[in-house]
């Protein structure tokens, strides 16, 4: 069989990885493997095929900065054109519109890994690009009340806020523990005000999950969702 994953073998396993992790969520019992084999009945490629190709899955969630499935370690090595189209596979069956980001991402790493790398002209006029972007809607009072209750102070790393905004007010970020676009709840029980550094780390840091289980237990009014 060819190597190259056509759409329906890629749609096929980006469905199967967002079921098991909304059944992870949910504390819902089921078995890897079972999807691995089921898949690998369907479109003739091996079990151990698919389960790699999930941790190109959980590689491109880690881009968006996404929650991944636990036992599925991201593996990178998944090129610009997969990843891009993992994206909107994800974005499709979660009926949402579609973005832009991973192949970008890819793009960097990519070029980050190049030897001897010559200082690039970059582009003095980059070009305009109008997307249509999903966007939920919050209600300002929950982030009000999250950051007032912080009172000016990490609720990750405990530091002071590292900045004052325009207002003179400390700067912190509100963090939805379970994403919105994980269908988390926009509560204070779901929200804790972070420092930038703690809230790029528990979108994109290679110990995400480990701080998403420190807040659990650290802030009280949070509640698993």
């Amino acid at each position: 069989m060819s190597n190259d994953w056509s759409t329906e073998e890629l749609r096929a396993s980006v469905k199967a990885y967002l079921e098991m992790l909304g059944k992870e969520r949910r504390g819902e019992s089921y078995t890897k493997k079972r999807y691995y084999e089921e898949l690998s009945g369907r479109f003739g490629r091996t079990a151990k095929a698919f389960e790699y190709r999930m941790q190109n899955i959980s590689y491109v969630m880690t881009l968006l900065g996404r929650e991944w499935l636990a036992g599925l370690k991201p593996a990178k090595n998944v090129g610009r054109k997969v990843g891009s189209e993992i994206e909107s596979l994800i974005a499709e069956t979660e009926a949402r519109p579609a973005g832009h980001k991973v192949e970008f991402e890819i793009a960097v790493r990519e070029e980050a890994e190049k030897p001897n790398r010559a200082m690039p002209g970059g582009n003095r006029a980059p070009r305009v690009s109008s997307l249509s972007v999903a966007q939920f809607e919050r209600d300002p009072a929950v982030k009000a009340w999250v950051l007032n209750n912080a009172d000016g102070k990490c609720e990750c790393c405990q530091k002071p806020a590292p900045f004052k905004n325009s207002d003179g007010q400390p700067f912190l970020e509100v963090h939805h523990v379970r994403q919105l676009a994980d269908n988390g709840s926009d509560t204070v029980a779901n929200a804790v005000a972070l420092c930038p550094n703690c809230h790029r780390e528990i979108h994109y840091g290679e110990h995400a999950r480990e701080l998403a289980l420190r807040l659990y237990s650290s802030v009280t009014r949070l509640v698993r969702e």
